[in-house]
């Protein structure tokens, strides 16, 4: 599928789209259909065994293949090879609105100029619902930037874009397809506790036993009651379940690598003192 080379172009000129994917065959095709408008998509593949790479080559995508190292620096390696100054980075799984493609469209020449970057109005799709309520819908993120004036940190999970200069908020939204089955959500909260830790280990943190204990029931009362995800139906519990949980393991597989650390100091210091 060729995107047409006759199109109307937003105010700031060239676009790049930058998307990065592993084994994304059940997202990606969706989220390719709304970006058109865009004057290249870029694709950052680590190495799928699934049909990805062949969806994204339907759609003229320019392909790169880069072990994953990391979020942060995946991203940043895909923003580089972007041919514009203008990128629309994305996740695989997020979906820009009809109402919000016409939306970019229409920016106008003053905005382009006097923005370095517009962020837009996200929805979380959890389980085939798209939940009106809680903190994570209606949360503003940067994707849409120009990479002379900033770019991704290097986090190795939850990573940000970060702009110099005047980010512009857009009214429409993205929906983020974010997990589409339980086993989906089980395994990205196992991947992704696991960096969040490593990141946490190597920042020095600690959590007490104590904050980890009374931590998994606020976290809950938290996202379920304060954030108001019972607004959200049945999904909206266990969305607030699997996140109170996430945070739990994230701090237990902190104290696993601190405990670890710790045998291997010793093993060491015993076997050079009996040197």
């Amino acid at each position: 599928m060729k995107r047409t080379m006759d199109k109307e172009k937003p105010a700031f000129g060239g676009v790049s789209a930058v998307i990065i994917t592993y084994n994304e065959e059940a997202n990606i095709r969706r989220t390719l259909q709304k970006l058109h408008w865009c004057d290249e998509i870029v694709i950052v593949d680590s190495y799928s065994t699934d049909k990805t790479v062949a969806i994204c080559r339907e759609f003229n995508c320019t392909i790169f293949f880069k072990e994953f190292e990391g979020y942060g620096v995946q991203k940043r390696f895909a923003v580089s090879k972007a041919s514009h100054n203008w990128v629309l980075c994305i996740d695989a799984d997020e979906v820009l609105s009809n109402e919000l493609v016409d939306e970019i469209m229409q920016i106008s020449p003053a905005d382009a100029v006097a923005s370095n970057g517009f962020s837009f109005r996200m929805n979380l799709v959890f389980l085939g619902k798209e939940f009106k309520h809680g903190k994570e819908s209606g949360r503003y993120f940067t994707r849409l930037f120009n990479k002379q004036k900033g770019g991704f940190t290097n986090d190795k999970v939850h990573e940000a874009i970060r702009v110099d200069g005047p980010v512009k908020k857009l009214n429409h939204i993205i929906l983020h397809y974010s997990y589409s089955s339980l086993h989906q959500c089980l395994e990205k909260n196992n991947r992704y506790s696991t960096y969040s830790a490593e990141m946490a280990f190597s920042k020095g943190k600690d959590k007490s036993m104590l904050v980890i204990l009374l931590g998994l029931p606020f976290n809950f009362f938290k996202y379920y009651f304060l954030e108001r995800n019972m607004l959200n139906g049945v999904k909206g519990f266990y969305w607030s379940v699997f996140s109170s949980y996430y945070h739990f393991s994230k701090h237990v597989k902190l104290k696993e690598l601190r405990q670890a650390c710790r045998q291997h100091a010793t093993i060491s210091s015993t076997t050079l003192s009996k040197a």
